[in-house]
């Protein structure tokens, strides 16, 4: 599975993002961000498969992105990788346009 292609390009960048698991909040910080999902380390880990709602602050200009994902897989003990299952097309768009700004060029 961690060999497989990945479909979307990630993107490193430290980022604030508030995980809502159940009741709890959890204060969290990406590691990379993609079209799909994201790597973050976070204080308390939710299991895989668990739903989570998201709300991503990319940079402080923009208005956060809110979503909700799921726990594909846990690295490391306090990292997730969550995939994103529900994002509006203007999040979409917004997410987008900034992955692509901080693209290298190929």
């Amino acid at each position: 599975m961690e060999h497989e292609r990945r479909r979307t390009r990630r993107v490193t960048i430290p980022s604030k993002v508030r995980l809502k698991f159940g009741k709890e909040d959890l204060e969290s910080e990406t590691i990379d961000v993609s079209m799909s999902g994201l790597l973050v380390r976070a204080p308390r880990i939710a299991p895989v498969a668990s739903s989570l709602g998201i709300c991503l602050q990319l940079s402080d200009r923009m208005r956060p992105i809110a979503a909700v994902g799921s726990v594909a897989r846990i690295l490391n003990g306090n990292q997730m990788g969550i995939q994103l299952d529900q994002l509006s097309v203007s999040d979409s768009e917004i997410l987008q346009e900034f992955l692509l700004s901080l693209a290298p060029m190929e």
